[in-house]
């Protein structure tokens, strides 16, 4: 067998292995993708309670003020952006890290990434990275949401922020997934007269403004778990649609590698029979 030969043959062996390795790798995936969207369904009933309960609470007073809803020059914005721990996901990570990127340039900005590509990808670009302890995506629960939340309620209140966003990436399909950046803070559809508002019969103790301040902060926290859940599901919707397609190029390049292997053994048996005949002729 000549070294072009046994170089295929190597290579077709690699191939095998990487194969096998991206096909689990694919349902790993799949399983995990049918856990994150049943924490997706699971967040949204939640979620609208909470902006069901801040819509009557706004329509329930014609003259609600509060600090989340006065608007202000924005001196200084946090992004709050939601990546994956690893790579091997297609588009997934670059597409909402470049999204905010370009958001975060063009102001003074200030960036809580989750997940450890998010923190990566902020150092390299010497961001001003407001904490790195949530650097494992997957270890954050809905406690640290609600933990994130308050603080950055907090800040916005004393005015160490004038804009608060989260970057994330919304599951619309197995196949599809589109990233996005939310407003959270000030919160915006709630102003007096707004079309969104129709009037209440609840009436709120001690008074409506104090009951939708202090509703906030866990409104906050529903949206970012609500934004985790949508990104973990996408991660893995992208990593299963990445492995699949890198697994049927694997199977495409062993074909074309087998048959490049069978042809050098074809003509390489072709030539020593020539040669036998040749010889026993002579």
């Amino acid at each position: 067998m000549s070294a072009t030969a046994k170089g295929i043959k190597t290579r077709i062996n690699s191939l095998k292995k990487t194969e096998q390795i991206t096909k689990a790798m694919e349902m790993v995936a799949a399983s995990k993708l049918n856990h994150a969207q049943a924490k997706v369904l699971n967040s949204r009933p939640y979620f609208e309670i909470l902006f069901s309960t801040i819509s009557n609470i706004a329509a329930s007073e014609s003259d609600l003020s509060s600090p989340y809803l006065k608007k202000r020059d924005v001196k200084k914005s946090i992004y709050v952006v939601i990546a994956g721990d690893r790579g091997l996901a297609g588009g997934y990570n670059h597409n909402i890290l470049k999204m905010c990127l370009s958001e975060i340039e063009a102001k003074n900005a200030v960036v809580l990434p989750i997940g450890n590509k998010a923190v990566e990808y902020f150092k390299l670009r010497n961001a001003d990275i407001l904490t790195e302890s949530y650097s494992l995506a997957e270890g954050v629960g809905v406690g640290d949401c609600f933990s994130i939340a308050k603080t950055l309620c907090k800040g916005f209140r004393s005015g160490k922020y004038d804009e608060i966003c989260v970057g994330y990436t919304n599951f619309v399909s197995v196949l599809s997934q589109t990233p996005a950046v939310l407003p959270l803070l000030p919160l915006k559809g709630y102003e007096k007269g707004s079309s969104k508002s129709t009037q209440s019969d609840i009436l709120y103790e001690p008074s409506s403004t104090e009951a939708f301040d202090a509703i906030i902060p866990e409104y906050l926290g529903g949206v970012l778990y609500g934004c985790l859940c949508e990104s973990r599901a996408a991660e893995q919707a992208a990593r299963r649609t990445a492995m699949d397609s890198a697994t049927q190029n694997a199977e495409e390049m062993i074909d074309d590698l087998s048959l490049k292997y069978n042809q050098i053994r074809q003509t390489a048996i072709t030539n020593e029979i020539i040669e036998i005949v040749a010889g026993s002729e002579s």
